[in-house]
């Protein structure tokens, strides 16, 4: 079931991610291609390896997270379902009446683990340990295997998500499930005095599911606004989601409960949001016309843009249950009677094409430094061994007196060279010292200084109601931070361009520097957390920042992002000062091998003049040998580029999907007869990969 490739072509964002994922696989393949031949050729410097490496690690293991939203009973483990497990001719996620689904469900594929089930108890809440530190711990999680081949077997180990038991209101209290003061969300209390609480934190479920392979990871929540709702999903997993899609029932539209969570977690214009407006099949009226019916579903759209003040084209009426039923029993009327399609393809031409870019850019700023400097690397390489050529072959004819003389000059012109040793020493130890301050002002210590700074003024305002103020001063200061390391990276790039510049005129060095990282990709990163946290710091949020847990949780989660967002600008500042220093040490390198080389021609030459030609053919076919290797790497870099920029391997095949036009307020549905002209048209197999193909999710 789960491991056999996907067979669905009507499915515009399963075939897009496909699409995507064999795009990453065949740019990842090229890249090791290049990588083993530079290796082969002894081209791949320390930097270089690091630099591509790098690139292939980010192509295989960069994940899609998409995020389903919901108060209960809103139906999206159902349309989890339809959209991605509908191959296994069954529900997987539970999917029934009621609340369901009782912690948080991530789904994804890391293929060093067994396939299983992965459950963190909720009693781990009182250690104060989050939940990317807990990650890192297996012992923390119950391990269920499950078989992924059998459909039924996976199903019903998935309703372990389910789980609940009794606690005393003080242990319901200690974990979060109690509130004395907002008594009205309190779970009820049973028989026996004891309430009901879930019997785990979160869930990790790993499966070789091949939309998995390909990167994604799907999130399944349960209600956000529920009295004990996991803080580190509100703070961590949610902001750093790549699309949120927010589930509404279309026979309730927004209620009191769905507004909340819209205003106190989704309303930041940072996140890439969608609503669905599902169970459109309840507004069915069998004593209507199919008109009335219709302005009745686009009246409820309409209605939901204005409350959420979202654009009608972001509003998506849909069935999620007569989705999953159509393609279960391949009932392609019944999909499109659904409507999920025109969801699918939004996601599949708005989503995938932006990260695809993302990859696009690091592919291509990567194979630019990686060939300036193999390129100049060959070039000094070809520039000596014509120096020698040209050497030899004007010793044809001369006696062994001129042999001795041009042995000297070697010998003079070596330690000329050698005297360069004083002044690479001295630009390494200042070097080394401005690299550590500016990456000391990066680490971890200074910023959980300033984080915990923001921390204690919050817990010194009266009611919290500062805050924002202490938050928004915090990401001034970070701000500040970058912007001075910025300019101590500018002070090194000065540096080391007055002592290449002397380098390359007193030893003819072919030292070149190339651009210095640009930070302000992390600027940005900065302000998008900013944004998506923001949102916890105000009047509303003022109670829940009274308690200590709240905000400790609140803190170490603020802390992981950040810490992301500055080792990332560290580790590429520090990559770059490796390349410009690794430049150095491979010129010095090859210019010694050269000296080697012109003296023990020169000495094998005063040895047997009859050497001379021998030394001279090896040589010129040295030179050959480097001129193929030069056009043979051209041709490898012009073919990961053009991996990169290809048009054929990205989702835009979904422009062949089903047009979407507008009924009613900017509400998009599909036109009946251009949806099963698509759905026939889709009726051949899925698009055949790339004839290279790598990336594990």
């Amino acid at each position: 079931m789960i491991d056999i490739p996907i067979d669905t072509p009507h499915e515009p964002f399963v075939r897009s991610l496909d699409a995507m994922g064999q795009w990453r696989a065949d740019l990842e393949e090229r890249v090791r291609e290049l990588v083993r031949f530079l290796r082969e050729h002894g081209l791949l410097d320390e930097a270089a390896h690091d630099l591509l490496d790098s690139l292939r690690q980010r192509l295989a293991g960069e994940k899609l997270v998409v995020a389903f939203v919901a108060e209960f009973s809103r139906g999206k483990s159902e349309l989890i379902n339809a959209i991605f497990f509908a191959d296994a001719g069954r529900r997987i996620m539970p999917a029934t009446p009621g609340r369901t689904t009782m912690c948080p469900v991530e789904l994804r594929w890391e293929p060093e683990d067994p396939p299983g089930l992965s459950l963190l108890p909720i009693e781990t809440r009182l250690d104060g340990a989050s939940l990317s530190e807990l990650r890192a711990q297996p012992r923390a999680w119950e391990q269920r295997i499950i078989d992924v081949k059998d459909p039924e077997s996976f199903a019903d180990a998935l309703t372990a998500v389910m789980g609940t038991r009794s606690a005393s209101v003080d242990e319901a209290r200690a974990l979060g499930f109690w509130s004395d003061e907002a008594t009205e969300d309190n779970p009820p209390v049973l028989a026996d005095g004891q309430v009901e609480i879930p019997l785990w934190r979160h869930a990790l479920i790993n499966v070789p599911h091949p939309l998995l392979k390909r990167g994604l990871v799907v999130i399944d929540t349960p209600g956000l606004n529920a009295i004990g709702a996991e803080p580190e999903l509100t703070v961590g997993l949610l902001p750093s989601a790549h699309v949120v899609v927010f589930v509404l029932g279309a026979d309730t539209g927004v209620t009191k409960s769905d507004l909340a969570i819209w205003r106190d977690h989704l309303s930041s214009q940072a996140l890439t949001r969608y609503v669905v407006l599902n169970k459109i099949d309840a507004l069915h009226d069998p004593l209507s016309s199919v008109e009335q019916n219709e302005a009745q579903i686009a009246s409820q759209c309409a209605s939901v843009a204005r409350t959420l003040e979202m654009p009608g084209s972001r509003v998506f009426p849909l069935s999620a249950r007569q989705a999953l039923e159509a393609r279960v029993e391949g009932n392609a009327r019944l999909l499109v009677d659904s409507r999920l399609l025109a969801l699918e393809q939004a996601l599949a031409q708005q989503l995938l094409p932006q990260r695809r870019a993302v990859f696009e850019q690091l592919t291509l700023e990567a194979l630019s430094v990686v060939q300036h400097n193999t390129s100049r690397n060959l070039t000094d390489l070809r520039r000596h061994l014509a120096d020698q050529i040209s050497e030899l072959r004007g010793l044809r004819g001369k006696n062994s007196s001129k042999i001795q003389l041009m042995l000297n000059r070697v010998s003079a012109e070596t330690a000329e060279f050698e005297s360069c040793t004083t002044q690479l020493q001295a630009m390494r130890a200042v070097h080394t010292r401005m690299l550590k301050d500016l990456l000391q002002a990066l680490s971890g210590d200074p910023l959980r200084g300033h984080v915990d700074t923001m921390i204690r003024s919050i817990r010194d305002s009266l009611l919290k109601l500062g805050a924002k103020r202490s938050f928004t001063q915090l990401f001034a200061e970070l701000r500040r931070v970058l912007d001075e390391t910025a300019k101590r990276e500018a002070d090194i790039r000065d540096m080391l361009s007055a002592s290449f510049t002397r380098l390359n005129t007193e030893f003819a060095f072919s030292l070149v520097l190339g651009q210095t990282t640009d930070l302000s990709r992390f600027r940005d990163d900065l302000a998008l957390i900013e944004r998506n946290y923001v949102q916890y710091l105000g009047l509303t949020q003022a109670m829940r920042l009274a308690q200590p847990r709240f905000l400790e949780q609140f803190r170490r989660m603020l802390m992981s992002r950040l810490r992301v967002v500055f080792e990332s600008a560290a580790s590429e500042i520090e990559l770059w000062n490796r390349t410009a220093s690794a430049q150095v040490d491979g010129q010095l390198r090859e210019r010694r091998r050269a000296f080697k080389r012109r003296r023990e021609s020169l000495e094998r030459i005063q040895q047997a003049s009859a050497e001379l030609e021998v030394r001279l053919n090896e040589l010129e076919q040295q030179d050959e040998r480097l001129a193929r290797i030069e056009s043979r790497l051209a041709a490898l870099f012009e073919g990961a580029r053009t991996a990169a920029g290809r048009r054929d391997m990205v989702p835009s095949e979904v422009a062949a999907l089903p047009t979407l036009r507008a009924a009613g307020d900017g509400v998009p549905t599909l036109g009946i007869d251009q949806a099963f002209a698509g759905s026939a048209a889709a009726g051949g197999n899925r698009p055949e990969a790339s004839a290279v193909q790598a990336r594990p999710a």
